[in-house]
């Protein structure tokens, strides 16, 4: 089997430096996929806080479980939750320091609803990190036309009660963007 060469693609490890993970928090991974980035951030808070991997395909949510018990990692729960729900992630009312949507937008119907469960869940001095396809990429990640633009992101999250801290290059196909929430307008 040929690996895949992903050098120059979205780099957990160094974007969770970036979005200033810290021992001691909660942070919550909207979408958790493959788990790459759940694995990333609880090597990060070094045994310390709680990193809640959240999807809505049981299988995906089984492997990150499987991958996360053999790695070692006991701060990391598993939820299986529709984010487009209100309370679909499970997750108490202001409980986050820090939400990560990656990867996930163009897969999303309802992106508003998205916004607002993250808005629900985090602390009022919480952070809410965005990452996701600058374009489309030889068959990797959404096809063009899905693509969700930076612009596009940076509407919703004012829409749905964020304003924008930073934004960053999360990858040679990837942004990221930084958010702290301030009162809801919907």
């Amino acid at each position: 089997m040929t690996a895949l060469n992903t050098a120059g693609f979205a780099h957990p490890a160094r974007n969770v430096a970036v979005l200033g993970v810290d021992t001691g928090m909660t942070v919550v991974d909207f979408g958790a996929g493959s788990g790459a980035y759940v694995y990333a951030i609880a090597e990060r808070l070094q045994g310390t806080g709680h990193v809640y991997a959240i999807d809505v395909q049981q299988d995906l949510l089984r492997r990150i479980k499987n991958e996360s018990h053999k790695r070692g990692y006991q701060n990391v729960e598993i939820i299986w939750g529709d984010l487009e729900k209100q309370g679909g992630s499970k997750i108490a009312d202001r409980h986050a320091d820090l939400v990560l949507i990656s990867n996930l937008l163009f897969q999303v119907e309802d992106k508003i609803a998205l916004f607002a469960e993250a808005w629900r869940i985090l602390k009022p001095i919480g952070r809410l990190a965005v990452i996701d396809w600058s374009e489309s990429f030889g068959g990797m990640g959404p096809i063009k036309k899905e693509v969700v633009k930076k612009e596009q992101v940076l509407e919703l999250a004012a829409q749905s009660g964020f304003e924008p801290l930073t934004q960053f290059k999360a990858g040679a196909h990837h942004y990221g963007l930084i958010f702290r929430p301030v009162a809801r307008k919907v």
